[in-house]
């Protein structure tokens, strides 16, 4: 290993890296609170566009006047609150990971500072894509599963075309054009819907969270193979494990519609598959390295041949 390659000299005493650790924080926390700040500012906004895809499926099912309720007087104003939270720490994750990187980068080998920030770039960027995923594709196909199957459709229009009918004589004609009248029933109970906002928001940010962190894992698996923790032979030895763990995790976090299991598990194991191939460049460049330095030796082919050979073993 070159001398260029040595770690920074730093002989900072242990209270220094503390005091530098906390004005690491005070930036970050306030950086947070800026963001967050700033994310109130247009939650009802932000709140309108993650509950796009309920509206549109309830105007696909026939409510023309799609409506969500809460139940509590502060119960409103704690939803915007925590849309500011997600929001905000999302605006401010630029600042605090670039304090974090200011944190630690003085403790790594340039190599592995070269190594290390591309991954620190294509975290925030891959779970910005899962979370997109979700919002546009599995959100609405879920809204579509669950609301379909109470059959709204016909509950919304036996409500507003049927409901003037139902009125004593002479009433009707006194009634404003845009008047909407609940029909008397003379049996059974009438099932309709009448979401409240907090936990129709905490099912799309569930969604979004847990695609955002299934996109994660090219960056997770790549950066352990840079580190040698697993490698493209280790990865496709455990591929059909891999495929049974990701058919339960469609079961688990998606709603028990065959499609959107489906599209889950193909979206996460083509992400798998991507990872091997990734990992795969990563230990061919290292190889390349290590021919050129001199250091690479027969053992090491050995051990390669060794692991594709259980590869094969395990298919």
């Amino acid at each position: 290993m070159s001398v260029k390659d040595d770690i920074e000299d730093s002989s900072a005493p242990l209270i220094e890296h503390l005091a530098e650790l906390r004005t690491r924080l005070i930036r970050s926390a306030v950086a947070f609170i800026i963001g967050m700040v700033l994310a109130f500012t247009v939650a009802e906004p932000i709140l309108q566009f993650l509950l796009g895809p309920i509206e549109e499926t309830l105007r696909a099912l026939g409510d023309p006047s799609p409506t969500m309720q809460y139940t509590s007087p502060q119960e409103y104003l704690f939803t915007l609150f925590r849309i500011s939270m997600v929001f905000g720490f999302a605006l401010a994750f630029p600042v605090i990971s670039f304090q974090m990187w200011r944190f630690v980068a003085p403790g790594l080998y340039k190599s592995e500072k070269g190594a290390f920030l591309p991954f620190v770039i294509a975290s925030p960027f891959m779970f910005l894509l899962g979370a997109s995923f979700a919002h546009f594709i599995v959100t609405p196909l879920a809204m579509a599963f669950f609301l379909g199957f109470a059959d709204v459709s016909s509950i919304f229009a036996n409500l507003l075309q049927s409901a003037p009918v139902n009125l004593p004589e002479g009433l009707v004609d006194g009634l404003p054009a845009d008047a909407a009248v609940v029909p008397e029933t003379t049996e059974g109970v009438r099932i309709t819907f009448f979401g409240k906002v907090n936990e129709s928001l905490d099912i799309t940010l569930k969604f979004i969270m847990a695609f955002g962190l299934c996109f994660q894992l090219p960056v997770l698996l790549t950066l352990m193979g840079k580190a040698g923790l697993v490698s493209a032979a280790g990865l496709g030895a455990v591929r059909k494990y891999a495929m049974v763990g990701i058919l339960v995790l469609a079961a688990v976090v998606t709603p028990p519609d065959v499609t959107t299991q489906v599209i889950l598990f193909v979206v996460v194991y083509g992400l798998y598959e991507i990872s091997i191939f990734l990992v795969r460049l990563v230990e061919r460049k290292r190889e390349r390295d290590l021919r050129a330095q001199g250091l690479w030796f027969e053992d090491d082919a050995e051990e390669d041949a060794m692991a594709a050979e259980f590869e094969d073993d395990g298919k």
